[in-house]
């Protein structure tokens, strides 16, 4: 085989490789790799390109500067300018010698600054006559999504400026998820019997892209802004522009201690570097490296920008934080819904501020791509500096007499036979109704706190009434009495009444949180009230047919099925008689239930102040038989317009040809 064309073989694999890892990164929110390893092919495929010119190829990843979570339910819209992409450094002498180069290039004439490389998501805000108008994200640097209806649940974004502010303005920025808002996210995830996100960046991400307003609300999404796009000749420096963009209102980096400094030589960059490699490990949310700039726009426009990056900034990323310890055996636990986790047991080893002695191991694919073993030494890190995950294996450390870890095919609490689906990355336990720590499990989810919220009825209380014989499902909580519970260790008669006042109280718990509280598989809190207020009762659940299920536009065909088998199996059904004869509510308010079919499968949205509180007016689009949703898009029938609605979505409507209703129109359409 020739150079060239062992040359394009290679260019021909990494283009590939390279394709699909930017799909996993930013499409699944699901990267296999590290920033580092992905930047070393990039680097590799571009230092090919250039030696062979004849295998150019206009879709290539080099000229590429990045891509973002597809839908087709966003709004594409074009950029004012692009977003491009920084280039990476991962160590300081490259960053002095581009500083270096920089200021030869400018005669000795340009300042720096030098800020936080957040780990969040790009965005794009353009503002009009003061106002939040449109909220985009990176796409593929020239055309970005349209989520300003999201955006503005982000309390730290303005959504009207101070007076002296431009009247058109864009500002660009990043959104973040603080870690204490990503642990309080992951402590409603994990309680609703769903496995927790894997790190702040790809959460918020998601977040941006849910069609739930409220939800984004909840999360508590952080936004730092700090680069002001002005037409030339408006804006000297960088510098000014940040400080000004906090005047007017933004939250900028100015607001943390040393966040954003400007400098005037190679030293102040160097000095701010080995102060944030260490202090890092101090903030509130993750950060990955820190942003180098030249200050001066005059010098910016010298020194002009690639295809796919400005010269006149760089991307300095730490090294991420690892530590090596010995992995000392693999155990693999249930969750409630049967599927299994296999967590590596390690010797216990400091990283990124803590100790960490466990760390999971996601599923079977993950084990064989490491190809770890028991007995290996490992090299573990903390994904987004939160959550501890095995990266690697020292090979050269690896006892000789190491032999290939074999999956379980067992289920570790009830010895059931793991069964696995073919599109699922998760082997589970289908014993539901026999598996003690499955049930155990979904008798705490059914307690929890956004379920039947039984006071003192946690996981510990749930083992002890367990071990005593007490409780085999959720039904046996009500028939629960003062006397057995008084046998208990530590079970007083002031907290077993507590307990059972409790329970007596959850009666009265509405049918939405009851259907949540059964726990059936992939049924989350959102998808139980959408069902329990267009189907009205259990009975007309129980009754419905796929068909019927797949026209909520929260229910796809893995929801369906999973309902449909709850139903379909005897001793889930005799469960629920059991809930229905202790006095559970099983029909939703009356206020709630179905009452009207003006709107019949048409599709709405809400937007705007009414006379009355919003919801109600939602409520009202469930009663008539409508589907809500967050975003205009194509497949929208009605826009329920009220007062101080904004221009962008109005503009969407009359552009999709989506008609608009203002509220007195409505309540005439549903009074017919």
């Amino acid at each position: 085989m020739t150079e060239t064309m062992s040359a394009a073989d290679r260019i021909a694999e990494l283009r590939r490789t390279l394709h699909e890892h930017n799909h996993r990164y930013y499409v699944l929110a699901a990267p296999t790799i590290s920033d580092r390893e992905f930047d070393a092919l990039l680097a590799e495929l571009e230092l090919l390109e250039k030696a062979h010119p004849e295998l150019d190829d206009p879709n290539s990843p080099t000229k590429r500067v990045g891509s973002d979570l597809d839908s087709q339910d966003f709004e594409k819209v074009a950029h004012s300018r692009p977003m491009l992409s920084l280039s990476n450094s991962y160590n300081a002498e490259e960053v002095y010698d581009w500083a270096d180069r920089v200021q030869r290039e400018t005669a000795g004439e340009c300042s720096f600054t030098c800020e936080l490389k957040y780990d969040g998501v790009a965005i794009a805000l353009q503002y009009r006559d003061g106002g939040l108008f449109r909220a985009l994200t990176r796409g593929d640097g020239t055309t970005g999504e349209d989520i300003t209806d999201n955006v503005r649940t982000i309390r730290t974004i303005p959504l009207t400026l101070a007076p002296e502010a431009p009247a058109n303005l864009e500002i660009r920025g990043e959104i973040i998820l603080p870690f204490a808002a990503f642990e309080s996210l992951n402590e409603r995830v994990v309680a609703a019997g769903r496995d927790p996100f894997v790190n702040p960046r790809n959460t918020a991400a998601g977040s941006l892209k849910l069609h739930d307003n409220k939800e984004v609300a909840r999360r508590g999404l952080d936004c730092f802004l700090y680069g002001v796009e002005l037409e030339d000749g408006e804006l000297d420096s960088h510098s000014r522009g940040v400080h000004d963009a906090a005047r007017w209102g933004f939250k900028t980096p100015l607001t943390l201690d040393r966040a954003f400094e400007r400098v005037n030589d190679v030293a102040g960059v160097m000095d701010y570097l080995a102060h944030w490699n260490d202090a890092r490990h101090g903030l509130p949310f993750a950060i990955d490296g820190v942003v180098i700039k030249v200050d001066e726009t005059v010098h910016r426009r010298s020194l002009g920008s690639t295809a796919k990056a400005p010269r006149w900034a760089l991307a300095y990323k730490f090294e991420t934080e690892q530590g090596l310890t010995r992995l000392i055996r693999i155990d693999y636990q249930v969750g409630r819904t049967g599927g299994i986790t296999p967590v590596a047991r390690l010797e216990k080893v400091f990283v990124a501020g803590t100790t960490v002695q466990n760390a999971s191991l996601h599923n079977a694919d993950q084990i064989a791509q490491l190809d770890i073993r028991e007995g290996d030494l490992v090299r573990v890190e903390k994904g987004g500096e939160i959550i501890p995950k095995v990266v690697g294996v020292v090979l050269e450390e690896r006892p000789a007499d190491s032999v290939p870890h074999v999956y379980t095919d067992r289920c570790p609490d009830c010895g059931t036979e793991l069964e696995r689906a073919e599109e699922e990355a998760r082997h589970y336990c289908p014993n539901a109704l026999g598996c003690p720590e499955q049930i155990k499990g979904r008798i705490e989810h059914f307690a929890s706190r956004k379920a039947m919220n039984i006071d003192g009825l946690g996981d510990k209380s749930v083992d002890q009434l367990w071990t005593a014989g007490m409780i085999r499902n959720p039904a046996d909580l009500y028939d629960l009495t003062m006397e057995p519970l008084l046998t208990l260790d530590r079970m007083k008669e002031t907290k077993a009444g507590n307990l059972l006042a409790g329970i007596e109280t959850s009666k009265s718990v509405p049918f939405e949180r009851v259907l949540f509280a059964l726990g059936i598989r992939h049924v989350g809190e959102t998808v139980a009230k959408r069902l329990a207020r267009h189907f009205g009762s259990l009975e007309a659940l129980r009754a419905a047919s796929k068909e019927a299920l797949l026209e909520l536009d929260v229910v796809g065909p893995v929801i369906a099925e999973a309902v449909l088998a709850f139903f379909a199996d005897e001793r889930h059904v005799a469960h629920v008689e059991r809930l229905m004869a202790a006095g559970l509510r099983f029909e939703a308010d009356a206020e709630v239930a179905p009452q009207g079919t003006a709107l019949e499968g048409k599709r709405c949205v809400v937007s705007g102040v009414f006379s009355m509180p919003r919801d109600e007016v939602k409520r009202l689009v469930e009663q008539n038989g409508g589907k809500l949703s967050g975003s205009v898009s194509g497949s929208t029938d009605f826009l329920i317009a009220g007062d101080k609605m904004g221009p962008a979505k109005r503009e969407k409507a009359e552009r999709a040809g989506v008609r608009i209703l203002s509220e007195s129109e409505f309540i005439a359409l549903i009074s017919k």
